[in-house]
């Protein structure tokens, strides 16, 4: 009598692909594009509003439409990163942004233009499930290089949209720069989903969870991890002090007292470049030092170059400071948050990080339209005065995070 084959070994999960420099620095550059889109309005700001004829307060809706859409995007989108492929989840957000770029380049009415933004501002969810990605596919201690190296794309993704969107707005008009953004949003949308690994490890939803259930269990997460709080706050005012400023010198820098062009304020923008060298740098400095510590030295920093603002407004030349310091000190901030919670369990990092995002993005929005409102009531010194309100603020809570790790060591 024949016996039925014995069977044969299970075969194991082949583990997740770990990520190569080149890798890194392909997901980076396309994170620079999906990035760049929601930053081409800052120097042509003013030419936008002149175009359409509306105020500069009301112009602010723009940004901050589209910052508010963007957390409601990520609370109710990057979830599903936990859930579902990520490559998949990528390949559908990306298109949609494309098709709301490609409205806001044909827009012939104000309303129609904000409504592109807005819901350009909901998909693009890209550049914040990437990083989860990538932490899946590093190594522990190559987590700061790994979170730099991806900020570095979205650095020279804000880096080209302003100097660029600046330079074209001046000398080819502002609609250029979004038929532009729209073939390069085309090109990545049938990119990226070639990139990224088909398979995607630890994305599979608990047995019986439903969508619903998925995002109640955001509230158990935060309860276990009250840090994201902390994290997620001082980000959302270290946006808010970038965007507000950058409303501020779209307007500052065009106005007549000024005389400049917005292809200046592309110009000026330039200055971010020595983010894509010092950014990866000092990531790994943040691996050795630790993020908290870290994040306090860089805040002390930026504290002292945003208190600059307000005496240095009436020289571009001046100016030129504490942008410079602004610019280095920003992007280190956010990935000292980021290093604070993308070492927990893999399993729940997305929603960790939609927490943090969903902060980061009401605060930006909050501080566009305040950082135009500032300006539009007192000048520049309102807007220099906001920024430095919300700078003080970052700094306390980061020396409070730093004293408080260490009571909790002592303990």
């Amino acid at each position: 009598m024949d016996h039925p084959p014995e069977p044969g070994p299970i075969a194991e999960p082949t583990p997740p692909k770990h990520l190569s420099n080149p890798d890194l620095y392909v997901l980076s550059a396309a994170t620079a594009v999906v990035t760049a889109n929601a930053y081409y309005i800052h120097p042509i700001i003013a030419v936008v509003a002149d175009d359409f004829g509306i105020s500069h307060a009301m112009i602010g809706m723009v940004p901050a439409f589209n910052q508010i859409a963007l957390a409601l995007g990520i609370l109710l989108l990057l979830p599903l990163g936990d859930w579902v492929s990520n490559r998949r989840l990528t390949g559908i957000f990306v298109a949609a942004q494309f098709l709301s770029v490609a409205v806001m380049a044909f827009a012939q009415d104000y309303w129609l233009f904000v409504t592109g933004s807005t819901v350009l501002g909901f998909f693009t969810i890209a550049p914040y499930l990437l990083p989860t990605y990538v932490s899946k596919r590093v190594g522990a201690r190559e987590l700061g290089k790994a979170t730099a190296i991806i900020t570095t794309g979205i650095i020279a993704g804000i880096l080209l949209a302003r100097a660029g969107a600046g330079v074209m707005g001046q000398y080819f008009g502002w609609r250029s720069v979004y038929f532009v953004a729209a073939a390069l949003m085309l090109a990545v949308s049938v990119a990226l989903p070639l990139i990224m690994e088909k398979r995607d490890s630890g994305t599979v939803a608990a047995p019986g969870q439903s969508y619903a259930g998925l995002l109640l269990s955001i509230g158990p997460i935060i309860r276990q991890n009250p840090e994201i709080l902390l994290s997620g706050t001082i980000q959302a005012l270290g946006f808010g002090i970038f965007l507000s400023i950058w409303m501020g010198l779209g307007l500052h820098l065009t106005s007549p007292e000024m005389g400049y062009g917005v292809d200046v304020v592309g110009y000026l923008a330039l200055f971010a470049i020595f983010n894509l060298f010092t950014t990866p740098r000092l990531g790994a400095w943040a691996d050795r030092v630790g993020p908290r510590r870290a994040r306090l030295v860089v805040a002390s920093t930026q504290l002292f170059g945003v208190a600059l603002l307000f005496f240095f407004g009436g020289s571009l030349w001046l100016l030129m400071i504490p942008i410079v310091i602004m610019n280095v000190g920003g992007p280190l901030i956010d990935i000292c948050n980021r290093m604070t919670f993308l070492n927990k369990a893999p399993e729940i990092r997305t929603r960790l990080m939609t927490v943090y995002i969903v902060m980061m993005f009401i605060g930006g929005g909050a501080a566009s339209w305040a950082g135009t409102t500032a300006y539009d009531l007192a000048g520049w010194h309102g807007n220099a005065i906001l920024a430095l309100c919300m700078s003080v603020c970052l700094w306390t809570l980061s020396f409070l995070s730093v004293r408080g790790t260490k009571k909790g060591a002592r303990a």
